[in-house]
């Protein structure tokens, strides 16, 4: 474990990681309650922040109620909270969109003020979103490629390759349909979700703390761990098997422990 510039237990806020860190499939993470409990008792700041492209802020926190865990809507961030505006930044308003992927991705382009375009109309798409559809067949693939292929912006809330579940199983991820879609489009996405700073950055936002004074925790480096250290974060890997990476300033091999690490509250 390397030092961090701050202790965990000068840390007035903490974000965390969803899948595979609070929770895996429909089962908490031995010790998650509590951890995230104890934090609540020491008047920290929480956020929720997962790549999850398939559901928005509403659902994943209606989920955690269900398994135990306390949290506002507000607490609680999907990539699909900022699809909208991302789409604004970098094709326009009101624009065309192929969505590929669940109905709440579809609702999160409607809302954000856009128009859903059909696959068999993937031609008159301005942009293409793909996230993590469980109904993802050739033709979709096909639409989604050539739309992208013939210059319509592509994005996607994540290229995590794998969605864990429970018995340390695991289910394709969004990434992994998304590497089809550029692999056969010739054309590299624009990633809505972590590792890159917007989602971080309103998360701190919310809890109104600069990155100094805020830690995120979260089992894979690519997303959270390396998304962490570009903000400024501190960064804590959950890894129970104990990969080393290099990267975050702590590894903890269990909620238990990262407990341990901040039972005494020092701000």
């Amino acid at each position: 474990m390397t030092r961090a510039r701050r202790g965990l237990r000068e840390m007035r806020g903490f974000i965390f990681d969803l899948d595979g860190c609070v929770w895996t499939g429909d089962v908490l993470v031995p010790g998650a309650a509590d951890v995230l409990a104890l934090l609540r008792s020491q008047g920290r700041a929480l956020t929720f922040l997962t790549n999850n492209s398939r559901a928005r802020a509403a659902t994943m926190q209606a989920k955690l109620e269900r398994l135990g865990v306390q949290a506002a809507t507000d607490e609680v961030l999907t990539p699909l909270e900022i699809l909208g505006r991302v789409i604004d930044s970098h094709v326009g308003p009101a624009s065309r969109v192929l969505a590929i992927g669940g109905p709440e991705l579809e609702a999160a382009v409607v809302d954000g003020g856009h128009h859903l375009v059909p696959v068999s109309k993937y031609r008159d798409a301005q942009a293409v979103v793909v996230g993590n559809d469980f109904e993802f067949s050739y033709e979709r693939l096909t639409a989604a490629a050539r739309a992208v292929a013939g210059g319509a912006a592509f994005l996607t809330p994540n290229l995590d390759p794998r969605l864990p579940v429970e018995g340390d199983d695991f289910l394709p991820g969004c990434g992994a349909i998304v590497e089809a879609v550029a692999a056969a489009g010739c054309v590299r996405p624009l990633v809505v979700g972590k590792p890159e700073p917007p989602l971080i950055e309103l998360a701190l936002a919310r809890m109104q703390l600069e990155p100094a004074e805020a830690a995120m925790v979260g089992d894979s480096v690519d997303s959270d761990i390396r998304g962490a250290r570009r903000v400024g974060l501190t960064a804590v890997l959950l890894a129970p098997k104990g990969a080393l990476d290099g990267v975050a300033h702590y590894m903890v091999k269990s909620m238990a422990q990262l407990k341990r690490l901040v039972e005494t509250y020092n701000p």
